[in-house]
């Protein structure tokens, strides 16, 4: 093998694809039941007790740091974009909680035996010019031979601990904002079936390559009131937890839910979902209402679709939508200003999708 082979396709190696592999909300929580108790440490800020993007740890008086780590399967063929795209990823918790990366350690398994070294390399160097856009050092890492390529980073960042935004602190009347579009599962699965048009082509790996930067100014703003990313959960399993770990209910307008191509429908009518969505809808649809019945079918592929570098879900309190949406127009982001849902008292139905 060549190392400058057009003909390797890492998606090929692979059995899974991005935030697609990960284990479903349902298996994930049963894994992580415990009846053992947790050791008790008075500066670990956000830690087991909860479901959120990283963990938090007081440092100092008035600062925390902010741990986390993500790592997958290849999503796309090209190794650089894939290095790019779990970079992203990987910083994106630091965002999600308000935070501003410091730092980022790789983790690489690889197939040695299979792919050649030089692609590898790839990776890594598609990771680091995501760090490098990030404003932070690829400081070293751990790589191990594996039966699969798997590439991610374990990364830390800063927080003054009066910004951190957690997913379990929404509260009645705050207005859901979503900064990036829906559908980047269903895309890949159409280009591995070999349907995804040629109009199509790039869009999703383009948004997965988009950092959430935002998120850091976001932490700022008191009125946020909680804050996560859409990843492998899809948008109503990471509300679902927002919802649940705040005790409250919450609504989604459908209508203004952004999606990645208006084609989105096309390509749900050729089947083109990836099996994450069937294991993400298994796990929290009965949790979920649709008011009209005619949008069920696609409105739980789309809503359950696994992301990879999705965007942020924000939960704002409308006396601060004006000064988010500045933040967000400043970022570039003008075209997510509607409001996609909102939080309300705790109800028999934990989501309602109108």
């Amino acid at each position: 093998m060549n190392e400058n082979n057009p003909e390797i396709h890492l998606t090929k190696y692979s059995h899974g694809a991005g935030c697609g592999c990960k284990i479903s909300p349902k298996i994930l929580e049963e894994i992580l039941s415990s009846n053992k108790a947790m050791p008790d440490n008075d500066r670990l800020i956000v830690g087991n007790h909860s479901k959120d993007d990283a963990a938090v740890f007081e440092i100092s008086n008035g600062t925390a740091l902010i741990s986390t780590t993500d790592f997958f399967m290849p999503i796309v063929d090209d190794p650089f974009d894939f290095g790019r795209i779990a970079a992203a990823n990987a910083i994106s918790d630091v965002y999600a909680m308000g935070g501003k990366p410091v730092l980022a350690i790789a983790i690489l398994g690889w197939p040695v035996n299979l792919l050649p070294a030089s692609v590898a390399r790839k990776v890594i160097e598609g990771g680091r010019s995501i760090c490098e856009e990030a404003g932070i050092p690829l400081a070293g890492g751990h790589s191990i031979d594996s039966p699969e390529p798997i590439f991610g980073l374990a990364v830390n960042g800063l927080i003054e601990t009066a910004c951190i935004k957690q997913n379990n602190t929404a509260q009645p009347g705050d207005l859901l904002l979503l900064t990036k579009p829906l559908g980047v599962g269903i895309l890949t699965t159409a280009e591995k079936k070999g349907i995804l048009e040629v109009r199509h082509q790039g869009i999703a790996a383009r948004q997965m390559m988009q950092l959430n930067k935002v998120g850091e100014a976001l932490g700022k703003i008191q009125g946020v009131h909680a804050m996560t990313d859409v990843t492998g959960f899809g948008l109503l399993g990471h509300l679902t937890e927002m919802a649940e770990g705040s005790g409250v209910s919450a609504k989604v307008y459908f209508d203004n839910i952004p999606l990645i191509t208006p084609s989105i429908r096309q390509y749900l009518d050729k089947g083109s979902y990836p099996g994450g969505t069937t294991r993400n809808w298994e796990s929290y649809g009965e949790k979920i209402k649709f008011t009209q019945e005619s949008e069920t079918h696609y409105g739980k592929y789309i809503l359950a679709d696994p992301q990879t570098s999705g965007g942020l879900l924000i939960a704002v309190s409308p006396d601060h939508i004006d000064e988010v949406k500045e933040i967000l127009v400043s970022h570039g982001l003008s075209e997510y200003l509607d409001p996609i849902g909102e939080i309300m008292k705790a109800g028999d139905v934990l989501i309602t999708v109108s």
